[in-house]
């Protein structure tokens, strides 16, 4: 059985959702793999990102969001508003603020460390809630080396925090023969 890892780093824009569609990545990663039969999962380690599955949407808005990205934004917000002021939700509450703050003044040379640039950056539970409600992972066919995601299929990667632009992990594993 053949296991090959790699990792995709995306940069998120900071001020609204950050939609990156990746199918090319994913499909370059599963042909440097060599694996014939077998799956590729797609994931990110991050709590407030998602990775779904869905048509490409040839549309796009001025900000360069298609516009199936677009109502999925309206979709979520009707149900999931986004964090706009403290005590609009219960998080983050005193004892994650706290552990934010002590966790930030941690070595920073360590991989994975979090980093809080300041408080306002921890009003992001609508983030949280979309990753949830999306999931963190998807995970595809290879048949005869091609990942069987059809001819409209595409694979996405969203960051859905909008307090600040960094650099997120999407990590992709293909396992087969």
């Amino acid at each position: 059985m053949i296991i090959h890892n790699d990792k995709l780093v995306l940069t998120s824009n900071g001020n609204r959702p950050s939609y990156h569609e990746i199918t090319d990545e994913v499909r370059r990663i599963v042909k440097e793999s060599h694996v014939k039969n077998g799956i590729v999962v797609v994931s990110t380690p991050h709590t407030t990102c998602s990775v779904f599955f869905e048509e490409y949407s040839h549309d796009r808005n001025y900000n360069g969001d298609e516009y199936l990205q677009v109502d999925l934004d309206n979709v979520l917000e009707a149900i999931v508003p986004t964090t706009k002021s403290d005590r609009q939700y219960y998080h983050p509450g005193p004892e994650h603020t706290k552990f934010a703050e002590d966790i930030s003044k941690t070595d920073t040379a360590t991989e994975g460390t979090i980093m809080v640039p300041n408080r306002h950056s921890l009003l992001n539970t609508d983030a949280h809630i979309r990753g949830s409600l999306l999931g963190s992972s998807e995970t595809f066919i290879i048949q005869n080396g091609i990942i069987q995601i059809g001819k409209v299929g595409y694979v996405y990667f969203v960051d859905w925090d909008h307090t600040r632009s960094r650099n997120r992990q999407c990590l992709v594993e293909v396992l087969g023969e």
